[in-house]
């Protein structure tokens, strides 16, 4: 699906950003003592040297709350001027009610709607796209979305193939009206369910709930065909962020910031071969944080304008691709000062 503002009078763009992550840090030396592994091992295929756990007391939504709280503040907005809490996770809190509702009584904005968006790795990404067309349509003026995820607690940590990819985060855009000129000028997402066995969590849902066996057979976990989704990435990835930007008539050389999903080192080098951008334009920090799923792209977001490299009038692309298989592009003139 490809979506362009080609009606409206407004534009939605990202006025505010807030971040969250656990205080424990969890480094690959310390990994290395409980799974067959070793930092060397990591960082040459992975890129990560550690990354963020929460406590077993601490949630996506205790994650997500924090870093809105922090969204809003930087923007001076109170959370009853809010109409939309949007969170992307798939680690919610409960299976219902949705994260971004418990997130809604935390900070008390008692005016807006709340949804959860299921979308993986993806998640944020796609909730750019719909954030955008409720701004766009008139409908909403200010919307919270979040990214959030603890995947720590759903991976198996008896598999080094997976436990070391993953960490814990959240963080939070505060999406606004402006004029049609700047803001989420395009995005493109996609998605292909034949291939939805390449990551899953295949045990949880209706259709394989929890069982004394499972749990006793430590099978409970999440599951991933790495090279699969490696083909998966560096290949629609980089077409998806092609058309958004051919949507609104940009080419790859006029990215001046290229914000990808923070799944491993080797993929994003390897997207941005094929998109022929050098390395100095493509934001990297899973050196620190992992995979954290659908809190990767806003938590780079924020760091980049705490970095200073999110500049008014620059053009700014993101990219989120992941379990579904889904993936997502967005492209962005960034609209004034933002926050962070």
């Amino acid at each position: 699906m490809n979506r362009k503002n080609r009606a409206g009078n407004q534009n939605a763009a990202i006025v505010a950003l807030g971040m969250a992550v656990p205080e424990t840090v969890l480094t690959n030396e310390q990994l290395a003592e409980q799974v067959d592994t070793s930092n060397e091992w990591i960082v040459s295929r992975t890129g990560i040297r550690e990354r963020r756990i929460s406590g077993s007391s601490t949630t996506t939504a205790d994650l997500a709350a924090l870093a809105a709280e922090r969204a809003l503040q930087a923007a001076g907005m109170p959370a009853d001027a809010l109409d939309l809490i949007l969170c992307a996770t798939t680690s919610g809190d409960y299976l219902w009610p949705a994260t971004a509702c418990v997130v809604q009584q935390r900070i008390r904005a008692v005016r807006a709607a709340a949804y959860d968006l299921a979308a993986a790795c993806s998640g944020f990404c796609y909730g750019l796209a719909n954030a955008a067309a409720f701004i766009e349509s008139g409908a909403m003026r200010n919307i919270l979305l979040i990214g959030a995820d603890t995947l720590s607690k759903h991976v198996n940590w008896n598999d080094r193939s997976t436990c070391v990819l993953f960490g814990d985060g959240a963080g939070a855009a505060l999406i606004s009206a402006v004029p049609k000129s700047e803001g989420i000028l395009a995005s493109v997402l996609g998605a292909n369910g034949d291939k939805l066995q390449a990551v899953w969590l295949p045990d949880g849902g209706s259709r394989s709930p929890i069982t004394a066996q499972i749990l006793a057979e430590s099978s409970f976990g999440l599951q991933m065909n790495g090279r699969e989704v490696y083909r998966f990435c560096v290949e629609v990835a980089p077409q998806a962020i092609l058309e958004a930007l051919c949507e609104v008539g940009l080419k790859t050389s006029d990215i001046d910031l290229l914000v990808m999903h923070q799944a491993n080192l080797r993929i994003l080098q390897a997207m941005a071969e094929r998109l022929d951008i050098p390395m100095d334009k493509v934001f990297v920090n899973l050196d620190r944080y992992g995979n954290t799923s659908a809190a990767s792209v806003p938590l780079a977001l924020t760091e980049a304008h705490q970095q200073g490299k999110l500049k008014p009038g620059s053009i700014v692309v993101t990219a989120g691709f992941g379990a579904g298989l889904t993936w997502a592009a967005n492209v962005m003139r960034w609209a004034g000062e933002s926050n962070g």
